[in-house]
């Protein structure tokens, strides 16, 4: 009996090991650890953000940046800007687990060794869309509980309240806008990020942690600025799925509203906040892959 027990215990154990040891497992791992790090640090500024476009949703005039910053303080006080902080940590440290474990799939089976800008944006865009259809219905009460319209007590009491109210629906509202702007984000920043990390390693061999941040910096600045326009109708999209249940009824709001420059509101904190978070998880990614032995 007892070296049946032994048996099982070693075989559970080898399979404990063999699944901890998977390049898929340990990709997840990586892209969680980074993706924590980078969402408590960059938080305040997806709230700044979601402030700025939120009001201009129902009606009310437009708020300035440093109007927002300073209600915040003054009514919120400092911690006021993580508000939100768990909801974000709940959709962001496993999206981004599962948006690097898929890309780290795709590179391994349908990738190549030099991959061409195209196939970067495919991979990029393919790996955010499974990320962001799992994670959508804690998107949606992230973007809820940063605009401080909604008084939900914490994250499973907003996703039941939401499902009871708006159904399905309401979980997976915006997910047309989401997807649209997640999906071209991530395309184009894997794009710009392998092309300027292969430009920079004709320059010099260096494969610091600074090299990797400065080639994020880059790509993101370039990635944010043209999805701006999107995530402005996704966030509409979340917080009155009722009054704009569409992409193009949000379009046609916000240019009737405010031209062409409702589409570029909040665009500081957030190409801030995108470029910093993703440069932020693309470093320590890169290093934690190296040190687990994963190309």
């Amino acid at each position: 009996m007892l070296t049946n027990d032994t048996e099982v215990s070693q075989q559970l154990k080898k399979m404990i090991e063999s699944y901890l040891n998977s390049p898929m497992v340990k990709s997840f791992l990586a892209g969680s650890v980074s993706g924590t790090c980078s969402t408590i640090l960059f938080q305040p500024l997806d709230l700044v953000k979601t402030r700025l476009q939120a009001p201009v949703a129902v009606g009310a005039a437009p708020t300035g940046l440093m109007t927002v910053v300073t209600n915040v303080v003054r009514h919120e006080r400092i911690l006021g800007f993580w508000k939100g902080l768990v909801p974000s940590l709940s959709r962001t440290v496993p999206g981004i687990g599962v948006y690097f474990s898929s890309l780290h799939h795709m590179r391994t089976n349908f990738g190549s060794a030099d991959p061409h800008p195209l196939e970067s944006v495919a991979m990029g865009a393919g790996a955010r869309s499974v990320s962001g259809l799992t994670m959508l219905p804690f998107t949606v009460v992230k973007t809820r509980f940063e605009s401080g319209q909604f008084q939900y007590k914490s994250v499973p009491q907003a996703l039941v309240t939401i499902y009871r109210v708006e159904g399905m629906k309401g979980l997976f509202s915006g997910l047309s806008a989401t997807l649209l702007r997640d999906a071209p984000f991530s395309g184009l920043y894997l794009m710009f990020y392998t092309q300027t990390k292969k430009y920079v390693k004709t320059k010099t061999d260096s494969q610091s942690p600074l090299m990797f941040f400065s080639c994020g910096i880059v790509a993101g600045c370039l990635a944010s600025v043209v999805t701006q326009p999107a995530d402005v109708v996704k966030t509409h999209m979340q917080l009155y799925p009722d009054r704009f249940s569409s992409v193009h009824k949000v379009i046609y709001y916000v240019y009737e509203k405010d031209g062409v420059a409702g589409f570029l509101r909040g665009i500081i904190p957030r190409t801030l906040r995108r470029t910093m978070m993703a440069a932020m998880a693309w470093t320590v990614y890169e290093q934690m892959m190296k040190s687990l032995h994963l190309k």
